[in-house]
């Protein structure tokens, strides 16, 4: 007998007892599942490649055994024949009913689950040991990629009732190993050390508990190797290459070194650099978009720049998809390159529709009068981004996104979709807070910043506290006029106490009302007009100064005034709380109208600009100048209408109020002219995810009060820490500053700070 024949009675043995069935074909009258506890009998059927009607054969028996071992659901898996009926009975495997971890400090469970459910393992899943052991690979793999090497695991499974498994997965998470060297080998143009300030690796430092700068990973040492090549690339090193890296770990897998081998190469510098393609825009308009020209050392981050210039211009004329190709030819002999953007615009594409969408309470009008993209014109990426920021500065709304899909069946029209999540914009609140200057204040308010989705703004104020009461009644139409004119007025009055705030002995009551607008210029520019009468009455001590008691007896306690102003603003910030990008400058003169009671007039300049300089790295530049004088019948500028400097809003490390002249009593006085500024650096919260309504900065600040005109010697300095926190109870800030050249005069007070509520 031939081998062949032996083997194939052997093997349809073994088919036939494993099935337990003879290997004779039969018609299949009827189809029984037995051994099912979880899994319904139709899931069986819907992988069974026999229905009832079919001969059943040796080949359909592998075919249909396979099939079912294949689902993963069943251990074990048998068919046998009663009379004409074919009977399948498996075995199921069990099903996961919970996995527990514990011991993850460094990654949290939840990211731990989704790893695990990404590769077959979950709760509700079949269980399979062979994914068990994958798992445990997985999750060695995420621990090594932060840097813990003495990771151990122990996986344990628990038998349940009902065909169930509990799994329970413990682990021992370790130290991370720290980097305990990096050397970067065969460079001669830059120092090691000016190398690796470009890593964000590295060793152990005072902050390395916070930015896990010493924790290798292969991802980050990636990232910092493409760091490297850029600063190269950018320093016109075209041929730079990394020839290899080498990481090496410590027997006890605490410490890793690290050495890095390059190949510096020669500069490159640009010979000749040009646009080809179709420019579509005039190319005198391009030029000044190139960043970099011949006789100049070749940069890719400039050549980037330039292309994502043209690139964003292009995108202005509707060309949105415009690609712009840097296409550089190297000469290696003469250490040249010649650099050509080639420009490839596509098609002009065009706004089908522009949707809004989460708008619950605001009317439609109030989001679309705000756009500068229009419909049924051509796309431009610059409008379409100033349309989001000018939803996002309207206030109401605690996200704004945007998204432009292209229409379906068409290659040159897109939807511009902005998502907007309303936050309350109206509430009835009352509450306390607390200032080093004004005490304890109380106040209460009825507000409501869009009025039935209008865009309008009601409001009535009343704030109580040692220094001042107010009470006051608002109202402001953002868009009086279709074309953007806005109008409004308010109703007030309050009564100060100066002494209170650090200022001399004497109190004011005002009464006021005012009517102002706002005409906008373009879209960066405001016209601002106020027009306010005003009632004022002056109290004073029985220790007055020389200095009130003069102005007392030249112009009276009681005066009314009717003032004009008239300012000029030019605002380009990205967002109304906590900016990171643009600016805003304003320029204001006020006057009191002439034959009333008193004449004088103040112009004030201000100046706020914010510089991103890196990702939740914010530069802050600010400056104030304000001169006032009297004219006519008023010799100087009344004194309650001084400036003042000093406090957590203006020179920190100063008490409120008290920088600048004093009168004979030796309380401050104030003056006609005020020159402060300073310098801050924003950045993020350590230890905080969330950092949208809390930052902290380091700041300098600088500024005085002066009588008939500016000494620049006699400006006070303060360096320190600063945070502001906009909490549910109103914004607490909070400084601590260190004063310069301060004189024996002057109030310092290193710790400031200052809280409001909004609402209980």
């Amino acid at each position: 007998m031939k081998f062949s024949n032996l083997f194939r009675i052997a093997f349809i043995y073994f088919l036939s007892s494993y099935v337990g069935w003879a290997a004779e074909s039969f018609t299949v009258d009827d189809i029984r599942v037995e051994g099912l506890q979880r899994i319904s009998a139709g899931t069986v059927f819907s992988y069974l490649p026999v229905k009832v009607g079919d001969e059943f054969t040796d080949s359909k028996s592998a075919a249909a055994i396979r099939a079912l071992f294949k689902t993963g659901l069943f251990r074990d898996v048998k068919l046998e024949q009663q009379g004409n009926t074919l009977v399948v009975s498996v075995e199921e495997r069990p099903a996961i009913s919970g996995i527990q971890i514990s011991g993850n400090d460094d990654i949290g469970t939840e990211d731990l689950l989704k790893a695990l459910k990404a590769i077959g393992l979950s709760e509700g899943k079949v269980f399979n040991r062979q994914v068990l052991e994958k798992v445990e690979q997985e999750l060695l793999r995420q621990y090594f990629s932060h840097g813990k090497y003495g990771v151990k695991l122990k996986s344990e499974v628990t038998t349940l009732t009902r065909n169930r498994v509990a799994i329970e997965i413990e682990i021992s998470e370790g130290k991370a190993a720290k980097i305990k060297q990096i050397n970067i080998v065969g460079n001669t143009i830059f120092d090691e050390d000016d190398l690796l300030d470009v890593f964000k690796l590295g060793t152990s430092h005072v902050l390395s508990f916070y930015t896990k700068n010493d924790q290798y990973s292969k991802q980050k040492l990636s990232a910092d190797l493409e760091r490297l090549q850029s600063f190269y690339l950018d320093q016109g090193y075209v041929n730079f290459s990394v020839e290899s890296t080498q990481v090496s770990i410590t027997p006890n897998k605490k410490e890793i070194y690290i050495t890095i081998n390059v190949k510096e190469g020669a500069v490159f510098v640009l010979e000749e650099v040009k646009l080809s393609g179709k420019l579509i825009v005039n190319p005198d308009e391009l030029i000044p978009l190139v960043k970099l020209g011949p006789g100049d050392i070749f940069s890719r981050k400039l050549a980037t720049e330039t292309s994502k210039g043209i690139s964003d211009r292009l995108g202005d004329e509707g060309y949105v998809f415009a690609n712009v190709n840097m296409v550089p030819d190297i000469d290696q002999k003469r250490k040249t390159v010649n650099l050509t953007f080639f420009v490839d615009p596509g098609k002009r594409v065009y706004v089908r529709r522009i949707n809004m969408l989460g708008n619950t309470k605001t009317r439609d009008e109030v989001l679309r009068r705000e756009m500068r993209q229009m419909e049924a014109s051509s796309a431009s990426t610059a409008k379409i981004e100033r349309s989001k920021t000018r939803l996002d500065r309207l206030g109401f709304f605690e996200e704004v996104n945007v998204e432009t899909p292209a229409v379906a069946g068409t290659s040159d029209q897109i939807d511009v979709n902005y998502s907007v999540v309303e936050k309350a914009s109206g509430n009835i609140s009352a509450g306390f807070g607390f200032s080093q200057t004004q005490g304890l204040i109380f106040n209460a308010s009825v507000t409501q910043d869009n009025v039935f989705g209008s865009g309008k703004r009601v409001n009535f104020t009343f704030n109580n506290s040692e220094v001042s009461t107010v009470y006051r009644v608002g109202f402001f139409d953002p868009y009086y006029t279709e074309s953007g004119v806005s109008r409004g007025f308010n109703v007030g009055y309050t009564e100060t106490d100066a002494d209170a705030a650090n200022i001399s002995n004497y109190s004011t009551d005002v009464a006021n009302a005012g009517l102002n607008f706002g005409i906008p210029l373009s879209e960066f520019n405001r016209l601002q007009t106020n027009v306010d009468l005003k009632q004022t009455t002056l109290k004073t001590g029985s220790d007055v100064s020389t200095e009130i008691q003069d102005f007392i007896d030249a112009e009276g306690d009681s005066f009314n005034t009717l003032s004009f102003s008239l300012g000029w603003s030019h605002d380009t910030l990205n967002k109304a709380i906590f900016p990171t990008e643009g600016g805003k400058r304003s320029l204001s003169a006020l006057i009191t109208v002439p034959g009333l009671d008193l004449e004088y007039y103040k112009i004030n300049y201000s100046q706020r600009q914010y510089f991103p300089l890196a990702k939740d790295l914010v530069l802050f530049l600010h400056g104030e100048v304000g001169y006032g004088d009297g004219y006519g019948d008023t010799e100087d500028l009344p004194f309650f209408e001084h400036y003042f400097a000093g406090g957590v809003h203006s020179v920190r490390g100063f008490q409120d109020n008290t920088l600048g002249p004093v009168d004979s009593q030796g309380d401050t006085f104030g003056g006609d002219t005020k020159l402060v500024g300073g310098v801050e650096v924003f950045f993020p919260v350590p230890f905080l995810e969330d950092n949208k309504s809390l930052r902290m900065g380091t700041f300098f600040d600088f500024g005085n009060v002066y009588e008939s005109g500016i000494d620049l010697g006699d400006i006070r300095y303060s360096a320190g820490l600063s945070a502001t926190w906009l909490s549910p109870f109103g914004a607490l800030t909070v400084s601590v500053a260190l004063p310069f050249n301060e004189s024996e005069e002057d109030t310092v007070q290193n710790f400031q700070f200052s809280f409001g509520s909004s609402g209980f």
